[in-house]
C-alpha cells in the first residue's frame, strides 16, 4: 500500500481517539461561524462592490442592451460565494494548525512513534512564515484557475489541486517541527513531494463526502503527521 493511503487509513482510524474527538469539528465550526457573520455583516458592501466593478465593463453595456442588467447582480452574487468558499477552507486548516495540529502531533508521535526524539527544527516564526507562503500561493493559484470553474471537469478538479497543494504546504512543515531538525526536514520534502502531494489530493477528494467533509481538516493533519513522522523514523534507520 502506497504510504499516502496508509497514512490516511491510519488517521481515519485515529478520529475517535478521545484527544482527537476533543478538537475534531473545531477548525470546521469555528471557520463556518466566522464566515457566516462576516457574510451577514458586509453581504450588500461585497455583492455591490463587485456589481459596481462589473457595470464599467464593456459587457455590461451589452447587457443594458439587452435588457439583461439582471445578470451583473447574479454574477456580483456568484463572484462573492467562490470567494468565501475557500477562505472558509483556508481558515478551517489554519485553526487546525493553530489549535489541532499541537494534539495531532503529540498524540501520533507518543502513539506510533515513541523513541522518534526532539530534533526542534521548526519554530512558531517558522511555521507563520510557511502558512503566509502557502496561503498566498494558493490565493494566486485560485485567481489563475477561476476560468476552469465555468468548465464540467475544471469545476472539479482546480479545487481538489489548488486545495491539495495548501494542505500538503501547511501541514508538513508543523507535522515535523518538533522532532526533525532543518536538514531533514529539506530532505524529506525533496524526497517525498510526489507522496506529499498525493496525500493531499486524497484529503481534498473527501472535502466532497457530505458529513465527513466535517472532519476533514482534523483528519488531514491526522494524515500529514503520520506519513511525516513515519518517513522521519525510515530515515533515520537508512542513516544508521
Amino acid at each position: 500500500m502506497s504510504a499516502a493511503f496508509q497514512a490516511l487509513a491510519r488517521a481515519a482510524g485515529n478520529l475517535l481517539e478521545p484527544r482527537i474527538l476533543a478538537v475534531l469539528l473545531l477548525p470546521v465550526l469555528g471557520s463556518f461561524l466566522l464566515w457566516a457573520v462576516l457574510t451577514w455583516v458586509f453581504w450588500e458592501s461585497w455583492t455591490g462592490l463587485v456589481a459596481g466593478a462589473l457595470r464599467s465593463t464593456v459587457v455590461a453595456g451589452w447587457l443594458q442592451n439587452w435588457s439583461a442588467v439582471w445578470v451583473i447582480d447574479y454574477t456580483a452574487v456568484l463572484a462573492v460565494l467562490i470567494a468565501v468558499l475557500p477562505a472558509m477552507l483556508v481558515t478551517a486548516l489554519v485553526i487546525t494548525e493553530i489549535i489541532a495540529m499541537p494534539v495531532i502531533v503529540r498524540f501520533v508521535a507518543e502513539r506510533y512513534y515513541p523513541g522518534l526524539g526532539h530534533s526542534f527544527g521548526g519554530s512558531i516564526a517558522g511555521s507563520i512564515a510557511n502558512a503566509l507562503v502557502a496561503i498566498s500561493i494558493f490565493a494566486v493559484l485560485w485567481i489563475i484557475t477561476l476560468p476552469l470553474w465555468l468548465t464540467g471537469v475544471g469545476a472539479v478538479l482546480a479545487p481538489v489541486l489548488t486545495s491539495a497543494y495548501l494542505n500538503q504546504r501547511l501541514f508538513r512543515y508543523d507535522a515535523m517541527a518538533d522532532h526533525a531538525d532543518r536538514g531533514e526536514f529539506a530532505q524529506f520534502v525533496h524526497t517525498s513531494r510526489g507522496d506529499l502531494f498525493l496525500l493531499g489530493i486524497l484529503v481534498s477528494l473527501l472535502l466532497y463526502v457530505p458529513v465527513f467533509n466535517l472532519a476533514v481538516p482534523v483528519l488531514a493533519g491526522l494524515a500529514f503527521t503520520h506519513f511525516s513522522l513515519g518517513r522521519l523514523a525510515l530515515m533515520r534507520r537508512t542513516v544508521r
